[in-house]
């Protein structure tokens, strides 16, 4: 089975070695076939500490690493001001 890929914005550094992303998608709404955002917080594993707050950052599906967190920081897509 392929692991998932995400990527997303960070928006807060957790701890060591670990990063909280943002992630946003677009849905198109049932009834009102309008596209709304849907938006889901992830914890990173950051092994060098290399992603900021405000940064692009793609993601990996991996083993469990800790109770809430299960993906591991693949690249930094972008750099975010700061």
């Amino acid at each position: 089975m392929p692991k998932r890929v995400i990527s997303g914005t960070v928006i807060k550094k957790a701890g060591d070695k670990t990063a909280t992303v943002l992630v946003e998608r677009k849905v198109l709404h049932p009834r009102y076939h309008k596209t709304v955002k849907r938006f889901k917080k992830y914890l990173v594993h950051d092994e060098r500490n290399e992603a900021n707050v405000g940064d692009t950052v793609s993601a990996i599906e991996c083993r469990p690493l800790s109770k809430n967190k299960a993906f591991r920081l693949l690249e930094i897509v972008e750099r975010g001001e700061g």
